[in-house]
């Protein structure tokens, strides 16, 4: 049962085994319990699973989630009833990094100041050949700040290399033993010219970044987040963007999404922030190996071998 199919753009092929295959573009919470009532296998991307709908699921065995990220399963429930839970991994190792570079070149050269100011006539309106209203500045000879080092934390720091930047890991925060390779979590926001996050949200991350760690970033400071949005407090980033705490920040996520009910960040409207609708992981290319991987996950439970198991 594959309860948001919406949210893949690839041809999905179907399990080599015998089995009952159903799917819906998208399912609300009301319809979730409904739809699972005889289900032993469940596919989900964002769908809420959660104690008070897997416990009335007996028949569930294995949920098999269409992303990397597993912030909507009740993952110690799944643990106390044997379900096998399973994530997608490494399949965006590309087209996210790609974006978190998009975004900070964007900001790091003034994009959008200069595209508003072309658009407005400023350009054509020059003494001379180009304009110097706003600042450019190089990615090479600047220090990055990765916090998480994963795939994907590991596939922006080969691209920063190239760029010629300093890469800087952070180690966990408030942790004082600093493993070989990292650097202490307060001097990554001290030291760096951008800061790009690359961690899985849960307890311990949720609002990493807070008014306390904007405080500690240089004025000039660029925070990338094309992780999970409830990494960062979004009242903070709002207060440090509007009082130039920070030099900019480029998001692709926020922390509901979509942003149904409004956001304050979609009505920010300064140069130095970016906000893409959560697209940096898809990349067709990307989606197709993600379906791949997702039925390779659901045929390796059912043959005895789990993979990738979160639970």
């Amino acid at each position: 049962m594959f309860l948001d199919a919406s949210t893949c753009i690839a041809d999905i092929r179907r399990p080599t085994f015998r089995h009952q295959w159903n799917e819906f573009p998208a399912t609300n919470p009301e319809q979730t319990l409904e739809r699972l009532k005889d289900a032993t296998i469940v596919i989900t991307n964002k769908v809420l699973l959660r104690r008070e709908v897997l416990e009335q699921l007996p028949r569930l065995k294995m949920v098999a989630v269409a992303a990397t990220g597993t912030d909507n399963v009740d993952i110690e429930c799944c643990r106390d009833r044997g379900i096998v839970v399973s994530n997608i991994r490494d399949y965006s190792v590309h087209t996210v990094p790609e974006h978190v570079f998009m975004l900070m070149l964007a900001l790091r050269r003034n994009l959008l100041s200069f595209h508003a100011e072309v658009r407005n006539g400023a350009w054509q309106a020059a003494e001379q050949f180009c304009l110097f209203s706003h600042p450019v500045n190089d990615l090479y000879g600047s220090t990055l700040g990765i916090i998480g080092r994963g795939a994907i934390g590991k596939a922006v720091e080969q691209i920063a290399l190239a760029f010629g930047m300093k890469v800087l890991f952070a180690e966990h925060k408030a942790v004082s033993d600093i493993r070989p390779g990292y650097t202490a979590f307060d001097s990554v926001l001290q030291d760096s010219d951008v800061i790009t996050l690359h961690l899985p949200l849960n307890a311990q991350t949720r609002h990493l970044i807070g008014a306390a760690e904007f405080a500690l970033m240089q004025t000039h400071t660029l925070l990338i987040n094309t992780a999970r949005g409830g990494l960062v407090d979004e009242a903070a980033l709002m207060d440090a963007l509007r009082n130039a705490r920070i030099g900019g920040a480029g998001f692709d996520v926020l922390g509901k999404e979509p942003p149904v009910d409004g956001n304050p960040l979609l009505e920010l409207n300064l140069p130095n922030f970016i906000l893409t609708p959560h697209i940096a992981w898809s990349g067709r290319a990307a989606m197709q190996t993600l379906a791949d991987q997702l039925i390779d996950n659901i045929e390796a439970f059912v043959a005895g071998s789990p993979r990738n198991r979160v639970a």
